[in-house]
């Protein structure tokens, strides 16, 4: 037996649940679906035949129930990669730590996360209302660079890209993790297309917007744009897709990020009909899941 995790390390509530999160073990399916945004639990939930577990806490929302005969789960993460250093983790102990001993448990479970978000386009070729799975996520922030994770990243392409930007100036050192093609190929149809999602610890500047606040790199979205790995470029630019496909693969879980696409900055266009591309893609990820061999 291992030695067991500290009050301080495990944190756990007065009933036993998870601190950030607020859950048990038994309240997460193994196909676990994440939103940002905590209304958007709902609009995914609600096309579930039966709910069994609703829970929340802060921004993070819990849906557990069944569709089409699969368990799943959908839990808001909020904004950003320090979000999903939060949920990811625990989501893991939820799985793979035992509460009641405070020990790692010696067979682990392997949980498969879906992220159904948002994103702009960095490509001119890439429409709004259109979906995208992520094939890598190009991590900007600095969470995974905490983590021992280089058995996890895709290096070549890595260096390819920090030779590209030679940003190491700018205390900018992008990180790239692939998604998991397996359970990637389940969503795989002529409706969604491939693509490289960079990730990033903000909205304005961190994505190439300014308001009054001047950007320390000006044509921050076109240098992305024009990078090339073999036949992959870079796609779209949000700020959860790079750390949750690193924290799952540290974890050995498997992760893929489906985005709808709201904006397009290269041409400057934003849709019109943000809601129902959304709604669309959720209904897309179930119709998928149902068809798949997830349990």
């Amino acid at each position: 037996m291992g030695s067991s995790l500290g009050s301080s390390e495990l944190i756990l509530n007065p009933d036993g649940s998870i601190y950030h999160l607020n859950l048990l073990p038994d309240d997460i399916a193994t196909t676990i679906i994440t939103v940002g945004d905590p209304e958007r639990v709902r609009e995914v939930s609600k096309y579930f035949d039966s709910i069994e577990i609703k829970k929340s806490k802060r921004e993070f929302v819990t849906h557990t129930g069944y569709y089409s005969g699969k368990r799943i789960s959908v839990v808001s993460t909020g904004i950003g990669t320090d979000n999903i250093d939060i949920v990811f983790n625990e989501l893991d102990a939820l799985a793979n730590i035992d509460f009641q001993s405070r020990q790692i448990n010696t067979k682990k479970k392997q949980l498969n996360f879906i992220r159904v978000g948002t994103s702009g386009s960095l490509q001119s070729d890439i429409p709004v209302d259109s979906f995208l799975i992520s094939a890598a996520g190009i991590g900007f922030d600095n969470l995974l660079h905490f983590y021992d994770c280089g058995h996890i990243k895709n290096k070549e392409m890595e260096q390819a890209l920090a030779a590209y930007l030679n940003w190491g100036k700018y205390n900018i050192h992008p990180y790239v993790v692939d998604f998991n093609k397996e359970l990637g190929d389940v969503f795989v149809s002529n409706r969604i297309r491939l693509g490289v999602t960079g990730t990033n610890s903000g909205f304005y500047a961190p994505q190439g917007r300014s308001l009054r606040l001047a950007p320390v790199i000006r044509d921050f979205n076109e240098k992305l744009a024009g990078f090339s790995y073999g036949d992959l470029r870079i796609t779209n630019l949000e700020m959860e897709t790079a750390a949750i496909y690193g924290i799952a693969k540290l974890h050995g879980h498997r992760a893929v990020s489906l985005n709808a696409i709201l904006a397009n900055r290269a041409t400057g266009e934003f849709s019109k009909q943000g809601h129902k591309a959304i709604d669309e893609l959720i209904q897309y990820t179930l119709e998928h899941i149902a068809e798949s061999h997830l349990v």
